[in-house]
């Protein structure tokens, strides 16, 4: 039944062949990977304009210049990520790339807040698309947890059906949103240009301002550079494209960062046009979509997208983040089970982890993820930052030519986003000090995992010159508790492994003890019996004994197997009605170093 519904769910086992048909197209790759980026255009003209306003409306034609400074940092971004796809393309991005040009520990640092990163966009996300559906449905408010964990899981189902599948179905509200978002720049362009506005502007372009500080002009900076999260996805998700993968990784990047930046300079320039103050029951978006359209169904069109895309936003974590744990995973730093493929060919296990933690994440935080944004944000500019630095670093070293456009470009980048970096860190520091334990916590165990598959390997290796198997006899203890089927079965098949073979029962009186003598030495399997006392009525203290001394005297000629019978239930609930013997037994003989072990299942009929 769970199988049944497991494929229901997933889909039927993809071949190994088949992966190169879940490779993505340009368009479905735009979708997947630049929901997270597109997302931000519905909240960072507003991030911008919420610090301004502190100053008063007469403070907001500064969004103006501001929004074109973030969009001159994505236009840097774009054409760095865009070096690093042709540089890197083997994916992985920010964590390549300084692991490659800084030293591992950085690359781990950069690897380290993206995968943080990723678990806060799916929580973060999920959080802002409940909000809309609670804000239209206000008696879902109660119920905001399990609305985003339900998401989650919905999301987490889709990618665990194959990449390929999922972008078919996610790529029609991301595309609508476009469509919205365009139809209202378009639209609110128009009514501008026709004076049909009825806002009055705050105040004029290049209005004195009391009070205004470069500070203060900074912190709206960086607060609007929330629009560029998810920038560096396409860098790190290049193996899911099709070939030629790094060509169509940087075409799509490039679009990315076109419609990016048209949508969101359009937005700042239609909320200063019509004279849009930041309101705490109402969005940018809506009050600039209720302006232009009024409440009717275009209006709620614009919102139910606005809405969709604040969810689906959290896809591109679902995209990005098992391709990145496979990096590291691949390196060493993290286990190897994020580099295995699952029946639909994806890297399952990064898909289930990245939901299981943001899952626990809206749980602690009760669905209100507003005070994880800062950390969100030092998540995305610290890799950024060192990606920028590592490209600087490349081409300092290998002096390609034409290599000072590009260094210059870089070296633009790095140092606007460790500004915005230490902004966030400086104005937002009660947020986001967790970053400070966290993340060295992070690389901590990043390391130990590195040093464990290090030790792991210097033991296992051999010399296939030199070391050569070692021939020897072999000794089988069987423990048997009664005369049965299950020991009949064992016994048999000890038998016909080897002629040394000794069957141990522990006894807890001498009645119990003399009548199994009895029984045995008329059954006569042509196996020998050796009897042991229990004083504590314990079974595994005297047979580990027993089985120790055996071991010390044959250790030198033979193998010691201790061979455990064992039944298996025809239902699963039978195992309550038994003792778990043989369970026990084993667990103690694992820690042991010389001796084997091995089960011999008799499967119950009734």
């Amino acid at each position: 039944m769970v199988t049944k519904l497991k494929r229901f769910l997933i889909g039927r086992p993809m071949k190994s062949h088949e992966l190169a048909e879940e490779k993505l197209s340009k368009l479905k790759a735009l979708a997947v990977l630049s929901s997270d980026a597109l997302s931000s255009v519905a909240y960072g003209t507003e991030q911008i304009l919420l610090v301004l306003i502190t100053l008063g409306t007469a403070a907001l034609w500064y969004s103006i210049p501001i929004s074109i400074a973030v969009l001159g940092l994505l236009t840097i971004l774009v054409l760095s990520y865009r070096q690093t796809i042709y540089a890197y393309p083997s994916g992985g991005g920010a964590y390549i790339v300084a692991k490659d040009n800084l030293g591992v520990s950085t690359g781990l640092v950069a690897g380290g807040s993206l995968l943080v990163d990723y678990i806060l966009t799916v929580a973060v996300s999920s959080s802002a698309g409940t909000d809309a559906i609670t804000s239209a449905i206000p008696v879902l408010h109660d119920h905001r947890v399990a609305i985003a964990i339900l998401m989650i899981l919905t999301l987490t189902l889709l990618n665990l059906r194959g990449i390929t599948e999922s972008a078919s179905i996610l790529m029609i509200p991301v595309y609508l949103f476009v469509v919205a978002v365009f139809l209202l720049i378009i639209g609110g362009g128009y009514q501008w240009a026709t004076g049909h506005v009825h806002q009055v502007t705050p105040s004029p372009y290049g209005a004195a301002v009391p009070g205004i500080t470069l500070f203060i002009l900074l912190k709206a900076f960086s607060s609007g550079c929330s629009a560029l999260t998810g920038v560096e996805a396409v860098s790190n998700a290049i193996p899911n494209f099709k070939a030629p993968a790094e060509r169509n990784a940087a075409k799509t990047l490039m679009m990315m960062g076109l419609i990016l930046g048209t949508m969101f300079i359009g937005i700042s320039l239609l909320a200063y046009a019509y004279g849009i103050a930041p309101k705490a029951e109402e969005t940018v978006v809506s009050q600039i979509a209720s302006a232009t359209f009024g409440r009717g169904t275009v209006y709620y069109f614009i919102q139910t997208v606005t809405a969709a895309i604040l969810f689906l936003a959290a896809n591109t974590a679902f995209a990005a983040f098992p391709l990145l744990a496979f990096m590291l995973a691949k390196d060493r730093f993290m286990p190897n089970m994020f580099m295995v493929r699952g029946d639909r060919l994806g890297f399952s296990n990064g898909i289930i982890v990245l939901a299981i933690l943001s899952a626990i994440l809206i749980i602690i935080s009760g669905g209100d993820t507003e005070n994880l944004i800062p950390l969100y944000a030092i998540g995305v500019f610290v890799p950024f930052t060192l990606s920028q630095a590592g490209m600087m670093k490349r081409w300092i070293t290998k002096k390609p030519a034409g290599w000072i456009v590009p260094f210059t470009i870089n070296t633009i980048g790095m140092l606007t986003t460790l500004t915005i970096s230490l902004i966030f860190l400086i104005t937002k520091f009660s947020q986001v000090w967790l970053i400070f334990i966290f993340l060295p916590t992070v690389i901590m165990i990043f390391k130990k995992i590195n040093q464990h598959y290090r030790d792991l390997a210097d033991e296992l290796r051999i010399d296939i010159t030199t070391e050569k198997p070692v021939a020897k006899g072999s000794v089988i203890v069987i423990p048997v508790a009664s005369i049965t089927q299950v020991v009949r079965n064992s016994i048999s098949y000890a038998q016909s492994l080897t002629d040394d073979v000794v069957a141990v029962y522990v006894g807890f009186d001498d009645e119990s003890i003399k009548k199994m003598q009895r029984k045995w030495d008329e059954w006569n399997p042509g196996v020998r019996l050796i009897v042991l006392r229990s004083h504590y009525r314990s079974i595994v203290r005297p047979l580990m004994k027993f089985i120790d001394t055996v071991e010390w005297k044959t250790a030198a000629t033979d193998h010691v197997t201790v061979l455990v019978p064992q039944f298996i239930t025809k239902r699963r609930w039978h195992n309550l009605l038994h003792n778990q013997t043989s369970l026990l037994l084993r667990a103690y003989l694992f820690a042991r170093q010389d001796v084997k072990i091995a089960t011999v299942p008799y499967r119950l009929k009734k």
